[in-house]
């Protein structure tokens, strides 16, 4: 079921299985896609790394994240665009950047459980019912649909993990960076920049991720630094020169440096690792 308009506003809703689950790979610029597993399981390999889905598992994904492959029984995938839906314009409506979407360094996943699956099954349901209705005000509605289960997701991940006992003004910290990360991480390595965006000292962010997850702020940027770099290598055709400079790196041996503390070995060293191994 697709909806879309002159302005170029885009919704789709999938029930998949294995004879249209191809349509996974089929994402545009700026798409944003949340797959939700109806199966026992469901396995997908995303930007090389293998996830193994669980029965009502959801995952999202952002224009940034390439799917490599996808073997499923049926699930349910909801993708949007920008145009439809600007994550970053309604985040006070909604919540979800820097924690659904355009999280720095992991793909976010959440398991609902019984009472939370019947909830998202009966907004799946009024979804697709507005999706063939063709009244007046049809965008306006199809949008609050997709609000309500952005905000489910948001109440189920923040009450699911580390979060639940954060603040509110902690939490917003704690996505602001996120997504300011995700941002800027190409140009700026340091946490000063972050913290002067945020108005807060860099003491006061380390402190506050110390606490909540036993990690340094510099550490989500390497993090996020890393998953570029193993993206260009996998999929692009820079040198891994062109990398560096791409990263903010002034010369490729402080780049190479980088990269081998974080991985074992150097990024030559990676690339031939990968090309040989898919050879």
């Amino acid at each position: 079921m697709v909806f879309e308009n002159d302005s170029k506003d885009f919704l789709c809703l999938t029930e998949l299985d294995s004879e249209n689950q191809d349509s996974v790979f089929h994402a545009r610029k700026m798409d944003k896609t949340f797959i939700w597993n109806t199966a026992d399981n469901l396995a997908i390999t995303i930007d090389k790394v293998p996830y193994q889905l669980s029965r009502n598992e959801i995952i999202f994904l952002t224009e940034f994240h390439k799917i490599d492959e996808v073997r499923l029984c049926s699930a349910r995938m909801i993708r949007f665009n920008k145009s439809f839906f600007c994550m970053i314009d309604q985040d006070s409506q909604v919540g979800s950047k820097g924690l659904l979407f355009y999280s720095a360094t992991h793909v976010p996943r959440l398991v609902l459980n019984e009472s939370e699956a019947d909830d998202f099954e009966i907004s799946w349901k009024i979804f697709c019912k507005e999706m063939h209705n063709e009244s007046l005000l049809k965008k306006e509605m199809l949008e609050t649909m997709l609000k309500r289960m952005l905000i489910l997701s948001v109440r189920i991940l923040s009450k699911s993990t580390y979060l639940q006992d954060l603040e509110k003004k902690q939490l917003d910290i704690v996505r602001e960076f996120n997504y300011l990360v995700d941002s800027y991480f190409l140009k700026h390595h340091d946490v000063a920049f972050y913290a002067s965006k945020l108005n807060k000292s860099p003491k006061t962010l380390a402190n506050l991720f110390s606490t909540i997850l036993n990690r340094s702020p510099r550490e989500i940027i390497h993090d996020r630094i890393m998953i570029h770099a193993r993206r260009q290598i996998h999929y692009g055709n820079c040198s891994i020169k062109e990398i560096a400079h791409q990263l903010g790196y002034n010369d490729i041996q402080t780049f190479s440096r980088f990269f081998r503390k974080r991985e074992g070995i150097s990024p030559v060293q990676y690339r031939d690792k990968f090309t040989s191994q898919h050879k």
